[in-house]
């Protein structure tokens, strides 16, 4: 280190990774300070440096005690030992000893009474809590959160038939064919501990994983608007079930929730999807296969109306920086899991699932939350007059172009002025929803009806037909709390409408 880096570090003042300190004279207060850098992403303790941030220069017989200072605590009161490297640096003030202590590779780290330490701020500060020691445990390889056995299941609540789907798949070869033990065949796969299905086990195989597994799920939430304190929604659900199940109705909650747009497909073809399905699929597996399982967290999965996020439990592994993601660094956090995932979920574990949705649409922020200990993937979307072009480009075609079936419910009749036609039940059911998703007994109310009629059912009954509304909870049509809402057809009919001469 050249004195003017010196200079720069100390113009910034103290971090989690620059510890200023005048002077150490006692082993394991520098053993603690040792500690708690190799603990998170390591760094430099200057000493011959006040807090704030003036040298105060050290001599020869100083730097000859604290070095042997140094090597003691770094070896005698360090467990496991540290080899941090120091450096003398000479500035106007006299002589600064740089300490250089690099992010461990076998965490946690104790002091001398067995104390693990971590950087919180510029000061450090003593773990006890017995999820982040597990945390630490992982990241040193000593414990893996997918291996550790679920203490309530038996081997009742695996889905055999779905174990012996996967072995055909997979090995070519029935359970039958294998003479072993369904909890022989488990152990082999490592989805078994002492004889008791662990925690990968149970969410690839279980019955009914969530009885056992209660955070392993997703909460997704459509909002109308941009903000997380909203207190309206679109669409909830409480995901659950195997990590395949996750997966697949992640993805069809992500598809009902974000508008299609036709494209030059098919007039009775669904459309494409307004984001690349596959950006979509690459960070959903991700948070589920990549999560922290120490964390007491859900994955999380929110529909904003300019943007998706997918939230995972638990902030990047041991170094790992987006930046390095972004570039196809990889580092499994849940091997075994991530292993079998490979064979059932569309999983590569190369590292290539970033960039590769990053190809599929560069508009997305990764975003290492590590005071807050969880990973954000933010995917934004077009905005509405840029869906049609981002998906012409997709589709390959010129000239793309939301095509509707319009009636004269909608369009006046040709000839007339739009001003002279009354508005009809449709136009003034689908205004009513620009606002928002609405379900029946409001939008009656907002007509001022009395109750819903017959002939606001059938009105709502064409729209849909007509793929100008959509219902927020399609799988349970008779649901109580049904709403409906314009898609993106019907949106685009709406300002074709206000914004053009209707043709004659």
């Amino acid at each position: 280190m050249q004195a003017e880096e010196l200079q720069a570090i100390l113009a910034r003042g103290e971090d989690s990774r620059h510890q200023f300190k005048r002077d150490f004279t006692n082993a394991d207060s520098l053993a603690a300070e040792l500690v708690a850098l190799a603990n998170g992403l390591g760094g430099q303790i200057l000493i011959g440096v006040a807090d704030h941030g003036q040298p105060g220069g050290l001599s020869a017989q100083d730097f000859a005690r604290l070095n042997q200072l140094l090597s003691n605590a770094a070896s005698q009161h360090v467990r496991p030992p540290l080899s941090p490297r120091s450096q003398n640096v000479q500035t106007d003030q006299g002589l600064v000893l740089v300490v250089d202590v690099s992010p461990g590779i076998n965490k946690p780290y104790m002091d001398l009474l067995g104390r693990v330490w971590v950087k919180s701020g510029t000061d450090k500060r003593h773990v006890t809590a017995r999820e982040e020691l597990q945390r630490m445990f992982q990241a040193g390889g000593l414990v893996q959160a997918d291996q550790v056995p679920v203490r309530d299941a038996s081997w009742a609540d695996i889905d055999e038939r779905s174990f012996a789907r996967y072995l055909e798949r997979r090995y070519q070869q029935s359970p039958e064919q294998t003479v072993l033990t369904l909890p022989a065949l488990f152990e082999n796969l490592k989805l078994a501990s002492d004889s008791i299905p662990n925690l990968a086990g149970i969410l690839l195989f279980g019955k009914f994983p969530e009885r056992h597994l209660h955070v392993c799920m997703i909460a997704a939430v459509c909002f109308p608007g941009t903000k997380l304190s909203d207190n309206r929604y679109l669409d909830s659900e409480n995901i659950q079930g195997t990590l395949e199940e996750q997966y697949q109705r992640g993805m069809a909650f992500i598809k009902r929730n974000l508008h299609h747009v036709q494209g030059d497909q098919g007039f009775n073809s669904l459309g494409l999807l307004e984001v690349p399905e596959e950006a979509f699929i690459e960070l959903l597996v991700n948070a589920l296969v990549h999560r922290d399982f120490f964390t007491n967290a859900t994955v999380r999965l929110f529909v904003f109306a300019d943007r998706v996020e997918i939230i995972s439990p638990g902030h990047l592994p041991d170094s790992l920086t987006a930046e390095q993601i972004r570039a196809g660094t990889s580092n499994r956090r849940n091997k075994v899991l991530a292993e079998h995932a490979a064979h059932i979920l569309p999983y590569r574990g190369l590292g290539t699932g970033i960039p590769r949705a990053l190809g599929a649409w560069p508009k997305i922020d990764l975003i290492d939350e590590r005071d807050g200990n969880q990973f954000r993937a933010v995917l934004w979307r077009p905005r509405t007059e840029q869906v049609t072009e981002q998906v012409g480009k997709r589709s390959g075609s010129r000239s793309v172009q939301v095509t509707a079936q319009v009636t004269g419910e909608v369009t006046p009749r040709a000839g007339t002025q739009p001003d002279s036609q009354p508005e009809s039940l449709a136009e003034r059911v689908l205004k009513l929803l620009v606002a928002g998703a609405m379900g029946k007994a409001g939008i009656s109310q907002a007509l001022g009806q009395r109750e819903v009629s017959g002939q606001l059912n059938k009105t709502i009954r064409g729209l849909l037909a007509q793929n100008r509304i959509e219902m927020t909870r399609p799988d349970t049509p008779n649901s109580r709390l049904q709403k409906y809402r314009l898609t993106e057809h019907g949106r685009t009919l709406l300002a074709h409408k206000n914004n053009e001469e209707p043709k004659a």
